[in-house]
């Protein structure tokens, strides 16, 4: 799944593809900015990204789903 994160006063939004699930991201964001603490996720080659819950200005998840790729018959 994509993740998009706006951060404060910054021109460009991270991109984070990770495994884990909506509900699972959604619980971390609202954990971190409720506790005004720090937000951790982790993408798909294991690599965590680490932003500050104050800088984050929004975060956008993507379609769980995995897309068919190709001309084949599903």
């Amino acid at each position: 799944m994509e993740i998009k994160i706006g951060v404060r006063q910054a021109p460009r939004e991270l991109v984070i593809e990770t495994d884990e699930t909506t509900a699972e991201v959604s619980a971390k964001v609202t954990e971190a900015l409720t506790a005004d603490g720090i937000l951790t996720l982790t993408d798909t080659k294991g690599r965590q990204v680490i932003v500050p819950a104050s800088a984050v200005a929004y975060v956008e998840t993507g379609d769980e789903r995995q897309h068919p790729v190709g001309f084949g018959v599903v």
